[in-house]
């Protein structure tokens, strides 16, 4: 039976077959097979005696051969145990005989990681001239790195089992990835909006964003999701399909910011020269901004006890400073309003009765 598989074997198997290693590693299976029959048998029948004493305890009546119903035929029992066991053997055969392709698409599976590592270094330099976001660097060095991989495992593949075929494979990957879309579906569509924001040029690490009531600086934009640094120093990780499908505001996409603050005066005071004095005020400010947008003061509305001004000024996007020129204004505004008498009224409240009130004189404010 071994010459037999010599001879018809490929070339490779015939290498393997008249391998020493491959000779030791047959007969330990061997020896491991018989034993684990002979241990089977004295388990399913310790009490069993030999060949001889079984013909001598069955005497002349019972000299014919052995069947599954008679009391005498235990050896058909162990038939199942023999099939399994060959099996195995087959199996553990067949498996040895695949040893030297899978030592090949081991080696294949090196010299893919070795590549890998090659083509991510070129990768690198030819990125390092680009004016491209450090995210979207890394994003295709990794999309480089899963295809090298892709066609390393696949080769790999195709020689352990030499029936796969590259259309078998991406056919098989293809059925797949429905399945998988289907169970990772918010995994992907997170992959997706982050791969389409990293390709925004508007929305750059950074920048200060507010969506969905985040307000923070952009810290960080992964594949799957980005980091929200906030002011308060809180890091909030949202994912990237929440950034694609709400609004966002991106409050540093320039260098500079409108800010506007609302100013009350009383009713008695004149409108001219209260919006002149605010105006002088905010002007001298050095946090606002009037080299390409002018101050302005409108008279907004009349309110419930004061005129109130809405003031208008252009300063730096940055929280820090819009927070930094609001305290400013306020109170250069404050000081010019007081020095120049113009009353900011506290809130009014007026009661109207519609019967005459009698009031009463107290005894002490009356005169003695």
């Amino acid at each position: 039976m071994m010459r037999k598989h010599r001879a018809s074997g490929s070339p490779l198997q015939a290498f393997v077959v008249l391998s020493p290693i491959y000779h030791r590693m047959l007969l330990l299976w061997e020896l491991i097979t018989a034993i684990c029959v002979g241990l089977m048998r004295h388990l399913q029948h310790p009490e069993s005696k030999g060949p001889h004493a079984i013909s001598a305890e069955r005497g002349p009546m019972h000299q014919g051969p052995l069947t599954p119903n008679s009391p005498y035929g235990e050896q058909s029992n162990m038939e199942p145990v023999e099939i399994l066991l060959r099996q195995l053997t087959e199996i553990a055969r067949a498996s040895i005989a695949l040893l030297p392709q899978l030592a090949v698409a081991i080696f294949v599976l090196l010299l893919t990681a070795v590549l890998n590592k090659l083509v991510q270094y070129l990768v690198a330099r030819v990125m390092r001239g680009m004016k491209l976001r450090q995210s979207l660097k890394d994003l295709f060095s990794l999309l480089t790195s899963i295809f090298v991989w892709i066609m390393g495992i696949m080769i790999a593949a195709v020689i352990v089992f030499p029936g796969l075929t590259p259309a078998s494979i991406l056919a098989g990957l293809g059925i797949g990835s429905v399945a998988i879309g289907f169970a990772f579906k918010d995994v992907f569509e997170n992959f997706l909006a982050g791969i389409i924001i990293l390709f925004r040029r508007e929305m750059r690490i950074g920048d200060h964003i507010e969506c969905e009531g985040i307000d923070g600086k952009v810290d960080r934009i992964a594949i799957r999701e980005s980091h929200i640094l906030q002011t308060d120093g809180q890091l909030v990780i949202v994912p990237n399909s929440i950034l694609f499908k709400n609004p966002v505001v991106i409050q540093t996409f320039k260098d500079t910011r409108r800010v506007t603050v609302i100013c009350g005066v009383a009713y008695d005071e004149d409108v001219d020269a209260a919006r002149d004095v605010i105006a002088q005020a905010v002007s001298g400010c050095d946090t606002v901004d009037q080299s390409k947008h002018p101050i302005q003061i409108f008279a907004q509305e009349f309110a419930s006890s004061s005129i109130n001004f809405e003031v208008t000024w252009w300063t730096g996007s940055e929280p820090l400073e819009v927070r930094r020129s609001k305290d400013q204004v306020v109170a250069k505004v404050k000081g010019a309003l007081d020095a120049a008498g113009i009353e900011i009224p506290f809130p009014y409240r007026t009661l109207t009765f519609k019967e005459p009130l009698p009031v009463a004189q107290s005894a002490e404010s009356s005169p003695a």
